[in-house]
């Protein structure tokens, strides 16, 4: 292939606006010779109002938006299938640019009077998994790319406005804790907290942002160097390194003592406590040992601990730890003054397990292992 060909290609490629930051978009439009607000026109089009091309974009003249469609595209991402929990969940396989599936979930919590109080977006920020962990559905298919930070935001977007139709109240909550490693993606993941959180698009406070890890040291360091405002969760799921090793292999490299080091500059810089996130398995991490190892990790900074009930996933030997073994785990951890709560599975009736829905619909469309 000649240069005069690479030229060629390249140049006529289109530039999907949605991969571009705010300030890629502010160069990208003065490059057009364009008067510098409009690039915050588009910011907003995209990121408050949604759109999905360039004719929605009403306050541009009809030329530019001429001009926009022949050398840019808004991608967004397109609904495959969706599946309600009797629980009230809501669970969405997302069909990406290139073909590849990815998954979000809209989590309720209702009040006695049945009220949605809260309306939580578990969002997802890889196709797969690099990192393998033997419990986790996405870790079987691989890693094939990261999303976008406007993928990201895709799924907030989407699921914003599917709840506020069936439960007249928009999104109050965003969890990275969908298919993929968020500090793994950290560029686009950063930027679309960035874009969430900014009053003129979705206004969702940093303090109902949650951005959870599986122990990513350097980037636990980086958040807290660069003052990031939202919340950070960990998943720890092991209290030795040993049965830390067995279930995730990041622990190999990046052990309980480094994950502590990380913990406490994360701590020292912020003063902001975090999450540790436990999946409860049975006779496997559930034991009254595992509850003071447990314990121990907790007083490493302030903190709480969030006992997590594994919502079972076909072909993980692993299993949901008993109500009994619960109960006595949580007293230990009472006792030693960690404060703890316990999530119950969500949507086990719909696939809501992480990756799950994801892995059915490429075993039989195989387009997430192309």
């Amino acid at each position: 292939m000649s240069d005069s060909t690479v030229t060629k290609k390249d140049t006529t490629e289109k530039t999907d606006l949605k991969s571009l930051t705010r300030e890629e978009l502010a160069d990208f439009c003065s490059e057009l010779d364009l008067q510098s607000f409009r690039g915050d026109q588009i910011y907003k089009w995209l990121y408050e109002k949604g759109v999905s091309g360039f004719e929605e974009m009403t306050n541009l003249s009809k030329d530019l938006r001429s001009r926009l469609e022949e050398i840019a595209e808004v991608n967004r991402i397109e609904l495959v299938r969706r599946q309600e929990s009797s629980d009230g969940t809501i669970k969405f396989l997302f069909e990406i640019k290139g073909g590849y599936h990815m998954e979000s979930v809209l989590i309720p919590d209702f009040d006695d009077d049945g009220y949605a109080k809260r309306l939580t977006v578990c969002v997802s920020s890889q196709v797969g998994c690099v990192f393998g962990c033997s419990f986790c559905a996405t870790g079987k298919m691989g890693h094939f790319r990261n999303l976008s930070h406007g993928e990201i935001v895709d799924q907030v977007q989407y699921l914003d406005e599917v709840a506020r139709e069936k439960f007249d109240k928009g999104v109050t909550n965003i969890v990275y804790m969908g298919m993929g490693e968020p500090l793994h993606n950290y560029d686009a993941v950063m930027e679309s907290t960035a874009i969430i959180s900014d009053p003129e698009t979705l206004n969702i406070s940093p303090k109902r942002i949650t951005v959870s890890t599986v122990g990513l040291t350097k980037q636990i360091k980086q958040l807290a160097d660069e003052r990031q405002p939202f919340n950070l969760a960990v998943s720890l799921h092991a209290a030795d390194d040993e049965k830390r090793d067995e279930i995730m292999p990041i622990n190999k490299s990046l052990n309980l003592e480094n994950l502590k080091d990380a913990l406490t500059h994360y701590f020292e810089r912020l003063h902001k406590p975090v999450t540790f996130e436990y999946l409860l398995f049975n006779q496997f991490n559930d034991t009254p040992e595992d509850a003071e190892k447990l314990s121990t990790i907790a007083h490493w900074i302030p903190s709480k601990v969030n006992i997590i009930m594994y919502n079972n996933v076909e072909g993980v030997e692993l299993k949901r730890a008993q109500e009994s073994r619960l109960d006595q785990f949580l007293s230990i951890l009472t006792d030693n003054d960690v404060t703890a709560t316990v999530r119950r599975s969500r949507g086990e009736d719909i696939d809501a397990g992480c990756g799950q829905l994801a892995v059915k619909e490429g075993e039989k469309g195989k387009s997430i292992a192309d």
